[in-house]
């Protein structure tokens, strides 16, 4: 009963976003970009990605610096690496053609658990158990009378999760309820009063009550995530900088230094000369 409640609302209030209608490679794509980061943020920068590289060949043969330039201010700009590297290795390795089972798609770099699931349920419409924060949310609220889902989940909630999966159309059922959890099950102020299967809920016959885990709030301002940024933005608008003037950009010089180490490490940037640096070429 729940699965036809959720998904007949799901028909009727699903979002128009573009890599619902779109290939493989799109929603590759998004599910990348998706990765801790939100719909609104997403979307002007999908739809400009998508109209200069349809495809992953044209991707692979961008230059990493154009990569990280039009991954833009979405964060965690090494899931764009990744996904440049992806793009490589299915033209090399697969002609092209966007690998259709979660074992294959694991194998490529930066595809986990989540995203090879997504993958294959979004992307080809086969059966395979997704279960990002929004799910996960809405089953523990449902199912469980709780208001927060533990941190990451354990095989039991993997295997009840995965008995609800249907024959028929798994794919939807895996859009429907994320959509419900994203929309209406929200981590602050749920909507109740529009969600189709509030009746069943049982963390609301219980008076919601509220969770026993401290939930964690994203810091940005001071960070070491801030700091990096800072220079890979700066490094985005100007093609070589020195570390002189790198420096100008942030006031904790061990915090600058740690930022250009990794930055070094982790690819996105490179040493141009003499204390210079630039996005990777």
């Amino acid at each position: 009963m729940l699965e036809k409640e959720i998904i007949a609302w799901f028909k009727k209030n699903q979002r128009d976003l573009p890599w619902r209608k779109s290939d493989a490679w799109g929603v590759m794509v998004s599910e990348f970009m998706l990765q801790q980061t939100p719909v609104n943020r997403v979307l002007p920068i999908y739809e400009t990605w998508m109209k200069r590289w349809p495809t992953a060949a044209a991707l692979a043969k961008a230059s990493p610096a154009d990569v990280i330039k039009a991954w833009g201010r979405l964060g965690y700009p090494r899931r764009a690496l990744r996904l440049h590297e992806c793009a490589k290795e299915i033209t090399s390795s697969h002609n092209g053609k966007i690998p259709n089972t979660e074992a294959e798609l694991r194998k490529l770099p930066g595809i986990g658990e989540y995203t090879a699931a997504a993958i294959v349920a979004f992307a080809f419409a086969q059966r395979s158990l997704v279960l990002d924060i929004n799910i996960r949310r809405l089953f523990a609220r449902l199912f469980d009378g709780v208001e927060t889902p533990k941190p990451s989940a354990s095989r039991e909630e993997k295997s009840k999760y995965e008995a609800l999966i249907p024959e028929r159309n798994p794919h939807i059922w895996a859009a429907a309820t994320m959509e419900l959890g994203a929309v209406i099950c929200t981590s602050q102020s749920p909507k109740c009063g529009t969600c189709p299967v509030a009746h069943s809920c049982r963390w609301r016959s219980l008076d919601y009550p509220k969770s026993d885990l401290v939930k964690r709030r994203q810091s940005w301002h001071g960070t070491d995530r801030q700091c990096r940024g800072t220079i890979v933005q700066a490094l985005r608008e100007n093609e070589i900088l020195t570390k002189d003037q790198i420096k100008q950009l942030w006031d904790v010089p061990s915090q600058l230094e740690k930022a250009l180490i990794t930055l070094l490490d982790d690819g996105l940037i490179e040493v141009r000369g003499k204390n210079k640096f630039s996005l990777p070429r």
